[in-house]
């Protein structure tokens, strides 16, 4: 690759050698550091000038500090001349504040965007945005590259009798995301709504015991599974609901999620005639009780919960707890782009014996010991798509093919 440099900031060295490494190109000369004041410095080791600029840098668990060293590299390669310079942002820092979650709060992931134009970057390639309208916080082009090919890839080759699995959704706005790596996969999909406006008692006058068309559900009371595995020993009132035909059909046909119109229904997904509807009342990660409900069947299948991230792991486990315990689930593969895993999240994966495997992508840096916490954990490499990305980018070809297939040779 002529006329090109390829400049990797500090926040994710492993992923940006991986990607160098695939392209046959070496890492541009470039100097970081702290001053005493805490201020960053950097400085380029070689020129730029006309050159095709392209800056790695990803979210990590330093946020302010590598947001800031990507905008000064930014500035530096325009001051010094480059003829063109693209942010390669393998997870999008403050991707989760994409929109006013409060009278006034910011949107922060719009700002993100503003100072990355104002340093002077000319074009952004990102992967899994958590929300895919950020696309438009930009004046600049933004191409937004999916997992998908590459997490389907890992399953169809590393689990077994996985077409037979059941692909998940732990929550109403990830169900585009679920019925397209169903569709991908041939398999059928099934969704976890959460309702936190619910009280945590069931009517028993509104609960009818009867079932209807073949819909079976249950109820249980149960509490945060973080801090105890034992809850599924806890008292259980199972009782027989009608589930509405026409709320199913609707969920099925792609038609509305959540009250919000789905413009893309599932092709090869299906939801079963005799389906194992459950509902839980569960603590997330804020701790606030809500009530959650499995329509789809997963009895004596895999279950893939995806969704984007993995950040807090609450959810994730209670829905783990829930697939296995209450629907009878044969075993539950996390499945997601981006392993943040703050806080204590990859050991509590670890414990909870309902999770049969972790995996995630390495767009976010994972450090050693939580991967130590974490045998289970399994990291698919994703350099090969970002490096053709950017050989494509380069010259000037199409990049959709990458939206569908993980095979470059």
């Amino acid at each position: 690759m002529r006329n090109t440099k390829i400049i990797a900031g500090s926040s994710h060295p492993e992923l940006a050698k991986l990607i160098c490494d695939r392209l046959g190109v070496s890492q541009t000369p470039i100097t970081t550091k702290k001053f005493s004041n805490k201020e960053t410095g950097v400085d380029i080791g070689v020129s730029v000038r006309n050159e095709d600029v392209y800056i790695i840098q990803s979210g990590s668990a330093k946020t302010n500090d590598h947001v800031m060293e990507l905008l000064i590299m930014i500035s530096a390669c325009k001051i010094a001349s480059a003829k063109r310079i693209t942010a390669i942002l393998p997870y999008f820092p403050y991707c989760k504040q994409s929109k006013k979650k409060a009278y006034r709060s910011a949107i922060t992931a719009k700002l993100i965007a503003n100072m990355l134009a104002v340093a002077g970057v000319d074009h952004v390639i990102t992967m899994d945005l958590h929300a895919s309208q950020m696309q438009g916080f930009f004046n600049r082009p933004v191409d937004n590259l999916y997992a998908e090919p590459s997490i389907r890839k890992w399953i169809m080759s590393n689990v077994p009798e996985w077409e037979r699995a059941v692909v998940v959704s732990k929550n109403a706005g990830g169900a585009k995301r679920v019925t397209s790596l169903a569709d991908s996969l041939g398999l059928d999909f099934a969704l976890i709504h959460k309702d936190r406006s619910r009280p945590h008692h069931i009517n028993p006058h509104a609960a009818a015991c009867h079932s209807q068309n073949g819909y079976s559900n249950v109820i249980s009371r149960m509490e945060d599974d973080d801090d105890d595995d034992d809850d599924e020993d806890r008292h259980v009132r199972a009782m027989n609901m009608s589930v509405s035909s026409v709320s199913l059909n609707e969920s099925h046909n792609g038609h509305y999620f959540d009250g919000y119109e789905d413009d893309r229904a599932s092709v090869a997904s299906t939801i079963p005639e005799e389906m194992s509807a459950a509902v839980s009342v569960v603590a997330d990660d804020d701790g606030e009780e809500s009530l959650i409900t499995l329509v789809g069947d997963v009895r004596g299948r895999i279950a893939f919960l995806v969704d984007d991230m993995v950040d807090g792991c609450s959810s994730f486990l209670n829905a783990a707890s829930h697939l296995m315990t209450k629907c009878g689930a044969k075993a539950v593969y996390i499945i997601a782009t981006h392993g943040v895993l703050s806080g204590s999240s990859a050991r509590e994966i670890q414990q909870c014996r309902h999770v049969h495997k972790l995996v995630v992508t390495n767009t976010y840096p994972i450090p050693k010991n939580k991967h130590d916490d974490c045998p289970k954990m399994e990291i698919i490499d994703i350099s090969a798509t970002l490096a053709e990305a950017i050989r494509r980018t380069h010259n000037g070809e199409s990049i959709s093919y990458l939206f569908r297939n993980a095979d470059f040779s």
